[in-house]
């Protein structure tokens, strides 16, 4: 036989239980739709990044920012943009950057191309394969006197790679780092952009240009998915918990 004491005790001490329960799971429903609202907005400015990107990428060539303009250049605004500059590359001022490519693993070669107004800007020519990153197995692709280079516009990649640092010293880059190179081969006046050259032929075949990959990491409708899914389980085990509270007081 139950005691109405004891019972209406058990109910007394599982009121405060169950409405701090409800508060908690509101708490985070409410962090979670939270979550999942930012992630939308992340992926509408991400596509809009993207449409933006694309944009540049296919638009006519521009000249690319004189000195004049450097202090204005914007990474949101001007990376990837398509450009266009004359000068006189320095191959004897190349820098060699590891990379991986969709043709293997080798170098990018980063040459410093000497304008007629006394800047320089760095132009990574392409990529040539670790057997051929010796001068001497790509003579015919030094090109001297005035060339055109056309391509897209890139940033400054400081310090290395997510994994390797650069190592000015022993002569050993892992990113595009346009400070750093610019130092080690004695430079001045270098723009603080560098040009990934497009993919007109080069003499010899090599380097191969043309091999930028412009990719967006975009996991955020999968996100916002995710935070939502979770804020709906979270509110059905709530709702679980209300009714059987309520059955409970039935029942007592």
């Amino acid at each position: 036989m139950s005691n109405p004491t004891s019972d209406a005790s058990s109910h007394h001490r599982a009121r405060p239980s169950l409405v701090l329960l409800s508060v908690i799971g509101l708490l985070l429903i409410a962090a979670l739709l939270a979550l999942g609202t930012w992630q939308v907005k992340r992926l509408l400015w991400k596509l809009d990044l993207i449409a933006r990107v694309e944009a540049r990428i296919h638009a006519a060539a521009v000249p690319a920012p004189t000195q004049g303009d450097w202090p204005n250049i914007d990474a949101a605004r001007d990376e990837y943009r398509r450009v266009r500059l004359r000068g006189r590359l320095l191959n004897d001022k190349e820098a060699l950057v590891y990379t991986a490519t969709e043709l293997g693993a080798g170098y990018w070669v980063m040459t410093p191309l000497a304008r007629d107004d006394g800047t320089t800007v760095l132009v990574n020519r392409g990529f040539v394969p670790s057997e051929k990153r010796a001068v001497s197995a790509r003579r015919q692709g030094q090109v001297s006197g005035e060339t055109e280079i056309a391509g897209l516009m890139r940033m400054s990649e400081p310090e290395g790679s997510l994994l390797r640092s650069n190592r000015p010293e022993d002569d050993r880059w892992y990113s595009r780092d346009v400070g750093a190179i610019a130092a080690a081969r004695d430079l001045s006046d270098v723009a603080p952009y560098f040009i990934d050259a497009d993919a007109t032929p080069n003499p010899g075949g090599l380097p191969v240009g043309g091999l930028t990959h412009v990719v967006f990491a975009n996991n955020h409708l999968v996100y916002a998915i995710t935070w939502y899914c979770l804020a709906v389980m979270i509110a059905g085990m709530l709702i679980l918990v209300w009714r059987s509270g309520r059955s409970g007081r039935a029942d007592g």
